[in-house]
């Protein structure tokens, strides 16, 4: 779910009309070998729609919503090539939140916060869910619906469903949004939003659309693009049945006590705020500590940067999308557009990010030595985290499991 913009006044309205994708580019091949390439493409995708309308015909979509749903329907050589897209460079978390929590969106955030009051205090009061935090995540997903896409959802699912990097996802995506049609939630046109299949101001996945939106203004509709009502309410909802915990909050900023075991801040490691507290962890203002049960330890930029004390609220907002950095910006944003601190503590920031092919040489080298990190793959994943720790431990560095240059320099020169 995320990251062009159009003023929103009171509701977002989608384009009128679902924008037609432009040919694919040939590239470097000769005109004759381009068009015959085309045109095998083009027939192979004609034959995988024909296969699918059987497949979805057998699954209850009626001829109506097949002729509307593909009668029309496009192959996107963009989608294709943005689903193969391996970006070399990843970004550190300071540079995600820099982007993400700027002072113009938690600006722009207030402003949204007093206009949608009204839709925002009702799904809070039926799903217990702060609007601050549906807010934040309309924020992030497509800067207050300022963008949330143009891509027709069904094309890019069928696209997606052909180039079969991904097949059997896409598919299911794609039965999802032809039930959506046939509901008559919302028409083919007005259907759109990002090249991956995520929808609305709020990006839902078809299958998360069918699991989770709903119709809160009460016009028989769900309507995620257009309606303040509905996209307040089935934001809630998912956070809500996800496991959100009314009357919590996310977590805090943390001071760890000298001689903290970094190796514990992982989110598999869980304890109740009192455990915390008499380990020494206080609030950067020393206030009390959040009361959780089972709140975890959170180091996004390693033992030098800033900790945070998470619960399972931030738990929660990572099944919305799961990614650190994402689940961190939503809920810093929550909490700056009800007037609360930013992050205090000072970020790591002349530590550059490693490259994919530098993670991809360091779980490489992590294997070679000893230090089981799964199967190379160029990306940050729990087994290189372990394995990047129990490195870090044998050579007398804190265990943090964070990625630096100056780590895999040192596995390399051993």
């Amino acid at each position: 779910m995320t990251l062009p913009v159009a003023a929103l006044v009171g509701c977002a309205s989608a384009p009128s009309t679902a924008p037609r994708p432009t040919a694919p580019s040939t590239g470097s091949a000769q005109p004759t070998e381009a068009a015959a390439d085309e045109a095998a493409v083009q027939q192979g995708f004609a034959r995988w729609i024909t296969s699918f309308r059987a497949t979805a015909r057998a699954a209850g979509i009626d001829d109506a919503t097949l002729q509307v749903a593909f009668d029309d329907v496009h192959y996107l050589l963009r989608v294709v090539e943005l689903d193969r897209a391996q970006p070399e460079f990843t970004r550190t978390v300071w540079d995600y939140l820099d982007s993400a929590v700027t002072p113009q969106r938690v600006a722009l955030g207030q402003e949204k916060l007093l206009q949608v009051r009204g839709e925002a205090d009702a799904a809070a009061a039926r799903y217990g869910v702060p609007p601050s935090v549906v807010v934040a995540i309309w924020g992030i997903e497509s800067n207050y619906g300022g963008n949330y896409g143009n891509i027709p959802t069904i094309d890019a699912l069928a696209t997606l469903g052909f180039e079969g990097r991904r097949d059997d996802w896409a598919r299911g995506q794609l039965l999802a949004a032809l039930k959506i049609l046939q509901s008559g939630d919302i028409d083919r046109a007005h259907m759109i939003g990002s090249w991956a299949g995520a929808m609305g101001q709020t990006q839902f996945l078809p299958s998360n659309f069918l699991a989770y939106a709903v119709d809160a203004d009460g016009d028989g509709r769900r309507d995620i693009w257009g309606s303040m009502a509905d996209i307040m309410a089935s934001t809630a909802n998912f956070l809500a049945r996800s496991g959100w915990q009314a009357g919590q909050p996310w977590g805090a900023e943390v001071q760890l006590p000298p001689g903290f075991d970094y190796g514990r801040a992982d989110a598999e490691v869980r304890q109740s705020t009192t455990r915390w507290a008499a380990e020494g962890v206080r609030t950067m203002e020393g206030a009390p500590l959040p009361e959780f049960a089972d709140g975890t330890i959170l180091l996004p930029a390693g033992a030098r940067g800033p900790a945070f004390l998470a619960g399972p609220n931030f738990r929660t907002i990572l099944r919305y999308n799961n990614s650190t950095s994402y689940a961190l910006a939503v809920s810093l944003l929550a909490q700056r557009l009800t007037d609360g601190p930013g992050v205090q503590a000072p970020w790591p920031r002349d530590l550059p990010a490693l490259t994919r092919s530098q993670l991809l040489a360091l779980q490489t080298a992590l294997n070679e030595r000893g230090f089981a990190s799964g199967t190379p793959d160029g990306m940050m994943g729990p087994a290189t985290r372990e394995g990047l720790r129990r490195y870090q431990r044998s050579v007398g560095l804190p265990v943090d499991g964070y990625p630096t240059l100056d780590l895999l320099q040192r596995l390399q020169e051993q």
